[in-house]
């Protein structure tokens, strides 16, 4: 039984030589058929150089070199795309998705599950990463409706029927733990153990933290534009109400409305809303430009091993 081992590479190449010799330690002794995908994306390091160099002394090394760096989920799904596996784990090259850990994924879906997720239960990042993860997955549950943990990310071992599932999605931008939500499968989750990165800094700054999770929402939630039309009818509404009760106030009383004050204020309150709801309809358009401009995800430049 072919088991795939897909894992992005990004400014990483220091750790190469080590997640490799303890990837082979572990799947010896789960199966000796084996393929071990590396997908360098953009790296600026050598990493490439690396990855060849051992696609050349084990053929069951396959490396993909893409033209640019793309972004880590469009990196696992090139790597997806020319898997083989009857089953597949995806796994970070940083060092902190523990190759150890495989065997325990792999003991876990021997019981019937077609998916099961690494959660990581001791997270080794700092705070400030660990609070805005937590706070972007509690967001994206409520606006995606499925599920998603801020502990859990793409480290879990996949069926191959749910990675021909996977394929199928037709969406541009990816994200792959949503992904794997949102198309099923009977699920489980364990407990690993996290490490601290070994070398390197993670290039997801808070820039593009914030950008991707703008990029997800938009893409695998319409909920924004719902929340927008609800907001809308809440002002509409009251609106309505404060008209009818200072024409009352009018009438009844004999008071007239005084200031300009409240009356700016509301104005440009109001503007400022209608600007973000354009906004939010402008990004949704975006991403269906997009979209229809058929652009691939990915540019394979090189591959060794690959048939």
């Amino acid at each position: 039984m072919l088991i795939s081992i897909i894992t992005p590479v990004y400014k990483c190449a220091n750790s190469i030589d080590e997640i490799y010799s303890r990837l082979v330690k572990t799947l010896q002794h789960i199966s000796r058929d084996y393929e071990i995908i590396f997908v360098n994306d953009g790296s600026p390091d050598n990493a490439w150089e690396k990855i060849s160099l051992l696609a050349k002394i084990d053929n069951k090394v396959k490396g993909i070199n893409l033209s640019r760096n793309f972004g880590q989920h469009n990196a696992i799904i090139a790597g997806l795309e020319h898997t083989k596996g009857e089953w597949v784990v995806v796994m970070d090259c940083d060092m902190q998705d523990m190759p150890e850990e495989i065997s325990n994924l792999y003991k876990k879906c021997m019981e019937g599950f077609d998916i099961v997720l690494a959660r990581r239960k001791n997270r080794k990042d700092n705070f400030l990463i660990k609070t805005l993860s937590k706070a972007f997955y509690k967001i994206l549950s409520y606006l995606t409706e499925t599920h998603q943990e801020h502990t859990i990310a793409n480290f879990g071992i996949y069926k191959k029927p749910v990675i021909n599932s996977l394929k199928s999605m037709g969406d541009y931008n990816k994200y792959f733990p949503t992904m794997i939500r949102w198309v099923g499968f009977k699920t489980a989750e364990i407990d690993v153990i996290h490490s601290k990165r070994e070398s390197g800094k993670s290039s997801y700054n808070l820039k593009n933290r914030i950008n991707l999770s703008i990029d997800v929402i938009l893409s695998f939630s319409n909920k924004p534009l719902k929340l927008m039309i609800k907001l809308g009818f809440f002002f509409s509404l009251a609106s309505l109400i404060l008209a009818i009760y200072f024409v009352c106030r009018y009438f009844i009383v004999g008071i007239a409305v005084s200031g300009w004050t409240s009356l700016i204020i509301s104005i440009w309150f109001l503007s400022g809303l209608i600007i973000f709801m354009l906004g939010i309809l402008g990004l949704y358009i975006g991403k269906t430009f997009d979209k229809v401009k058929n652009r691939p995800n990915y540019i394979i430049s090189d591959a060794i091993n690959i048939d």
